[in-house]
């Protein structure tokens, strides 16, 4: 059998974008450097990564990049980042022997697996956490601060990234950012493909720095004073990758009305296809709202919203006694029964902010959702599957996928009571190739299957050892890893995290991550003889 990918192509690009992955460091090094803080764990990662990209971008001096090492390249660097991602928190609890003492030698993070959670969860823009603890007694200001920049990172994708700025990468940059962009296709803003990385890139990166404009406008105005600089950067960075690593423990509970009401359009926006943004920039905004998956996208959101405020407003909307051990306890569902039951505004926003936060893949939460009755958390669990628009940043099957389906099984309706028709399915006004709709099935199917086989055996290994888990605990944990949502409920809720889980589970969720982000098929494909074969 002779083998067809020039592995060593995409292992020497991996490398290109490694070298290139040490400037990012720098800004968590200068934070660390203005409250005084040590520097080593960045400086170390920036020696570790530079030495690393070096020696593998030199395996092979001129990489020829074909869909097959494209698909490679894509899978392998995300591994790579995530093991780069994890060096700081590391070398945060462990020091450098001889060199540098632990900074937190009682972080959670000291575990390794803990430490390449916690990268991979960043850099998918999944939010699920292993912190334990989420304060600065317990890590330091830059290394939460590197936690909140993997998922900004990770967002548009780091491959999107590289093909932006490297121009070795750009012969081949249309295979690689179809592999790692989220969604069916991305759409060709500019004749380059590197231009088109870059106008992403830019309407993504002018965003963020309104977000936290805005943001950090309410610390300033004494509107809220906990929205220091520091905050307004780190939730700008989590909110447009549809992250949601918050440096508060409570998440953006923490916050304000104001700060949760500036929020929401931002988490719809990171939902939003982003060249729909590039357009409406560039003189065409009627593509916006003329956008068949954009209409969708808000008429999802306005229907699950409406449905949950409704049950919010009710007076039976919160459980009766909390559950012993969990996140909420009775000082808590108290407050939230005098706060939330018949009052319209805040029963409005809890619903708007949680379906957002869940559909985008967001995963903030500015309510502890475990506090809620069973109707209102399976609604959350079924939004968990829904997702964000193609060519955003969320996560999840995708909006246009189910809007497709929809519209198929109309057609099949259609055409059973007119057998002779010929109604072709249609999106923006132009038919879509059969090829293209099986293909969305397969994905949905595949995704799902993905879904109840990672549920199955995370619940294997529950029952393995011991672990005392519900169904919807088990389920969400699986829906909120592979959909890189964050959240689950329980004792993974929006105020718990997954450090309880055994290391098989957390490896097996490491790599739920994984390949949810690059949409299962790019990962699947390299399993199978037929990728690697003439």
């Amino acid at each position: 059998m002779s083998v067809r990918v020039e592995y060593k192509a995409s292992i020497s690009l991996v490398g290109s974008v490694l070298k290139y992955l040490t400037v990012p460091l720098v800004i968590p090094l200068v934070v660390a450097f203005w409250y005084g803080e040590s520097i080593v764990p960045f400086i170390a990662t920036m020696i570790l990564t530079g030495t690393v990209g070096v020696i593998l971008d030199r395996i092979d001096p001129s990489p020829d990049i074909r869909p097959r090492e494209g698909l490679l390249m894509v899978a392998l660097t995300w591994i790579a980042v995530t093991i780069v991602g994890a060096v700081p928190y590391l070398v945060e609890a462990h020091g450098i022997p001889f060199i540098t003492p632990a900074i937190h030698p009682g972080s959670t993070l000291a575990n390794p697996m803990n430490a390449l959670f916690e990268s991979m969860s960043g850099f998918t823009t999944t939010g699920a956490t292993v912190l334990g603890d989420i304060s600065f007694s317990s890590h330091t200001r830059s290394i939460m601060l590197w936690r909140q920049l993997t998922q900004w990172l990770g967002g548009m994708g780091i491959v999107v990234l590289a093909v932006a700025i490297l121009p070795e990468l750009s012969v081949g940059g249309a295979q690689l950012m179809e592999t790692e962009a989220p969604g069916p296709g991305i759409e060709k803003l500019t004749p380059r493909i590197a231009e088109t990385a870059r106008a992403l890139w830019v309407a993504y990166l002018g965003l963020t720095v309104i977000q936290a404009g805005l943001l950090y406008g309410l610390f300033i105005t004494g509107i809220d004073p906990q929205m220091t600089l520091y905050n307004a950067v780190s939730h700008a960075l989590t909110t447009m990758p549809t992250g949601g690593f918050s440096p508060e423990a409570r998440s953006v509970e923490a916050f304000s009305a104001a700060a949760q009401w500036i929020i929401i359009p931002f988490m719809i926006a990171a939902g939003t296809n982003f060249a729909l943004f590039w357009r409406a920039a560039t003189g065409d905004p009627r593509r916006l709202f003329d956008d068949s998956e954009f209409k969708f996208y808000l008429g999802v959101l306005a229907a699950l919203t409406a449905v949950l405020t409704g049950i919010l407003f009710s007076a039976q909307s919160l459980i009766i006694t909390p559950p012993a051990g969990g996140t909420v306890d009775a000082a808590y569902l108290e407050s939230l029964r005098s706060a939330v039951p018949g009052q319209f505004e805040p029963a409005l926003r809890d619903a708007l902010f949680q379906i957002v936060s869940i559909v985008t893949t967001t995963g903030y939460a500015n309510v502890d959702f475990n506090a809620w009755r069973t109707p209102a958390q399976y609604l959350l669990l079924f939004a968990m599957f829904i997702g964000g628009s193609a060519g955003s940043t969320g996560g999840g099957i995708k909006i246009v996928r189910w809007y497709i389906i929809l519209k198929t099984v109309r057609r099949e309706l259609f055409t059973t009571a007119h057998p002779e028709a010929i109604r072709p399915v249609r999106l923006g006004g132009k038919p879509l190739d059969e090829r293209a709709i099986r293909g969305i099935y397969a994905f949905t199917l595949l995704y799902l299957v993905t879904f109840f086989v990672g549920a199955g055996l995370l619940a294997f290994d529950a029952f393995r050892v011991g672990a005392d888990i519900t169904t919807l605990e088990l389920l969400s944990a699986t829906a909120a890893t592979l959909g890189n949502v964050g959240p689950g409920f329980g004792f993974v809720g929006p105020m718990g995290g997954y450090l309880s889980f055994s290391p098989v589970s957390k490896s097996l969720m490491i790599i739920l991550m994984w390949i949810g982000r690059l949409e299962i098929l790019p990962v699947i494909v390299l399993l199978t003889p037929e990728y690697w074969q003439q």
